[in-house]
Formats: C-alpha cells, sequence, structure tokens
C-alpha cells in the first residue's frame, strides 16, 4: 500500500471549534459580520423583513410591526454572494439593498453565519491509499471539508481503465464530517482513503479523497491569549 505523507508548518492561526453566529440589526442600520485571525464567513441564512412583533418594536406605532409575514426572497443568497470567504463584512438593513417585501411595515436583518477555518492546505490521496496529516508547534488540525469520490478523469488516472473514471459527478455526502470526527483536535492523524471508511458513492468508479485543512490553535491556547 503506497504512503503519503505531508507535514504542515503554518503561522496562521484559527479556532478548532466553530460555532453559528446570530446578528440582528434594525432597518436603516448596518450588520457587522466577523471572523477570527485564519477565519472565514459562511452565511447559513439571512432574512429582511418581519417575522414577529417584538424584534426591533421599541418606539415604533403598532401598524408597522402588525405584519409578521414580511420577508424579502433571495436575502441569504445576496448576503452570501457579499460576504462568503471574507473574514468581516459589513450588509446595510435597508430596501436599497434588499428591496421592500412589505411596504409600511419596520423590518430587520437576521443573520446566522459560521467562521470556517480558512483552507490553507489541500492533499489528495488515491483510493487504497493513505494519507498523513501532522501539525507542529502546538497547532492541531482542522478540517474545512473533505470529499471521497470523483469530480474529474485526471485525478489519480494514471494506469486506470477509461470506464473507472467515466463518472465525475461522484460524492461522498458524510466525507467531511467523518474525516472532521477522525482528526480535528489532533496533531497527527491517517486517514485512508478506502470504501471501507466512506462507504462506495459510486460502485466501479476508481476514487480518491481531497482534504482542505489547516494547522489551527485549540480553543483553550487561543481563549488564554484573549
Amino acid at each position: 500500500m503506497q504512503r503519503f505523507s505531508l507535514s504542515v508548518f503554518l503561522a496562521t492561526a484559527c479556532l478548532l471549534f466553530l460555532r453559528a453566529e446570530l446578528t440582528t440589526v434594525c432597518e436603516h442600520s448596518t450588520a457587522d459580520l466577523t471572523c477570527g485571525s485564519g477565519q472565514v464567513i459562511h452565511i447559513d441564512s439571512a432574512h429582511y423583513g418581519r417575522s414577529d412583533r417584538t424584534t426591533c418594536s421599541e418606539g415604533r406605532p403598532s401598524q408597522q410591526l402588525q405584519n409578521v409575514n414580511c420577508a424579502t426572497s433571495g436575502a441569504t443568497s445576496r448576503v452570501a454572494t457579499m460576504c462568503n470567504g471574507k473574514s468581516s463584512c459589513s450588509v446595510g438593513a435597508s430596501n436599497s439593498v434588499f428591496g421592500d417585501p412589505c411596504y409600511g411595515t419596520f423590518k430587520y436583518l437576521q443573520v446566522s453565519y459560521t467562521c470556517k477555518c480558512e483552507a490553507i492546505a489541500r492533499v489528495v490521496s488515491c483510493e487504497d491509499h493513505t494519507v498523513d496529516l501532522s501539525c507542529h508547534s502546538g497547532k492541531v488540525i482542522c478540517i474545512n471539508r473533505a470529499d471521497y469520490g470523483r469530480h474529474d478523469n485526471t485525478t489519480c488516472s494514471h494506469g486506470r481503465p477509461s470506464k473507472q473514471l467515466h463518472n465525475v459527478n461522484c460524492s461522498s455526502s458524510t466525507a467531511s464530517d467523518k474525516v472532521a470526527q477522525m482528526c480535528n483536535g489532533r496533531d497527527r492523524c491517517t486517514i485512508q482513503a478506502a470504501n471501507s471508511v466512506f462507504e462506495d458513492p459510486c460502485q466501479g468508479t476508481y476514487k480518491y479523497l481531497q482534504l482542505d485543512f489547516s494547522c489551527a490553535e485549540t480553543w483553550e491556547t487561543t481563549r488564554e491569549q484573549t
């Protein structure tokens, strides 16, 4: 069995234990989304409108609070386009940004987002091979994403018949979660790119494991420095 080794020396730090953030701002205000060093924003959801009568209600006449079925369609994709992949982002809670989904109603913007580790290193391991990840200087592995399958007909193709490379829409839906469970928080981790680990998302196709990850400071280390 062939074995690939990768040692990563990185200075950029990011929090290992990632938590969802929820930000709410009233109409005519600005939502400031921020992530720590080595982290980038990933928008989970965004809502511009009104879904209750209490949020952003202070000082407002009751007629501006009655419509609780008010929402701009496409708000999540709009905020994602503005902010995904950035370390900080400002979004105005205004009709000029989102349009006016309910004239006469005082609205608010609510954004749920996650700060993810910025992918700094990438490694690919062919099916039935093993990849070793390691971090040094007190840092630990932080998996950004992982995929087991095939998305082109060139990667890990040497010596393989064309029928094993034809399916380029093959992906394990659980690869990221499995690799994160195996490796996050450890300074070393060994993963086998095999159906026995990830099951077989496309029988008869020769697959590969692709990882995006960084070496991160642990939550405890980061907390002590703040």
